[in-house]
């Protein structure tokens, strides 16, 4: 008999887990709807206890919302945050529990990362998320299953001014103004996943929010974005 269907299936099972799983993000928003000159700020990785406030007062003296995609345990251990900006407005996503990349994720640590941190910050923010956005982007085929039965949705960014590489607060506003476009979905970091990036956020922040007020943007949540839709 052929040893190699079976010596093949673990690997080829893993590709359709995990790689295979991105052909169905093809319904997730990479990009918001264009019919409105709006555009959407949103905020991984918190809350952070220091530089999470701090970005709140910068947004509300702008009077601009924005949608923080929150860890479970970060909330844990900062509650007061996350009631903060769920009073202030501000829209409150599932970032999962710990920051775990879901391709190393079975079926039931991805069910436990997504639903302990959706529970969580329900109580905390008063309603349920209804956006969850999975850490550095990477996806499986078992979130979708949970997703479904949190009727969460699935959303990423078309702007990232600031990856794994860290970016000057000039080179970070900079980037934003420049690659704006009518309903972008701008992904930026008020809690520390990149070393140091919440204090280049915070000095980023307002020429930021200046440049895109300079070009005609008016600024929405991501949910509210996707309801233009």
């Amino acid at each position: 008999m052929n040893a190699l269907p079976f010596l093949l299936a673990p690997p080829l099972g893993y590709v359709g887990y995990a790689w295979g799983a991105h052909l169905l993000t093809l319904g997730c928003a990479w990009r918001g709807p264009r019919s409105r000159r709006r555009i959407a700020l949103s905020f991984d990785d918190g809350p952070d206890p220091e530089f999470t406030p701090r970005v709140l007062g910068l947004l509300e003296r702008a009077g601009v919302r924005g949608t923080f995609f929150l860890l479970g345990e970060r909330a844990a251990r900062a509650p007061d945050v996350v009631r903060a900006l769920a009073a202030a407005g501000h829209e409150v996503g599932n970032h999962t529990w710990s920051h775990r990349n879901l391709w190393t994720c079975g079926p039931r640590r991805t069910e436990s990362e997504i639903r302990r941190a959706h529970e969580l910050l329900a109580e905390l923010a008063g309603r349920p998320p209804a956006l969850f956005r999975p850490p550095w982007g990477a996806v499986n085929v078992a979130m979708f299953g949970v997703l479904r039965r949190l009727h969460a949705r699935c959303v990423f960014w078309s702007i990232q001014p600031e990856g794994l590489r860290p970016v000057g607060a000039a080179t970070q506003a900079a980037r934003v103004v420049r690659r704006a476009y009518p309903g972008a979905i701008v992904d930026l970091h008020d809690a520390e996943g990149t070393r140091a990036a919440p204090a280049r956020l915070i000095a980023a922040l307002p020429p930021m929010l200046d440049g895109l007020r300079e070009r005609g943007y008016t600024f929405a949540t991501v949910g509210e974005l996707l309801a233009d839709a």
